[in-house]
């Protein structure tokens, strides 16, 4: 299971690759460029499902918590 994931600003497009923890969600992350605060988008548990190239553990280990696959239209 991958455990890095690279957050996109959705306000500047900077990209940061950041560790992802298995056993704790990230609510909140500062763009290093712009300082936006990211917050989960609605529906997602955590900045890397809504921001992220790669979800969180919790997620990968349980596709149907995924907002993107389980509504791809998003």
């Amino acid at each position: 299971m991958p455990t890095y994931s690279v957050l996109t600003c959705p306000v500047c497009g900077h990209k940061s690759e950041l560790e992802m923890l298995a056993n704790a969600c990230l609510f909140f992350h500062e763009c290093e460029a712009c300082h936006t605060l990211l917050r989960p988008l609605p529906g997602d548990c955590c900045v890397f499902c809504s921001y992220g190239s790669i979800p969180c553990p919790p997620v990968q280990n349980d596709p149907s918590r995924n907002r993107r696959s389980v509504n791809p239209s998003s």
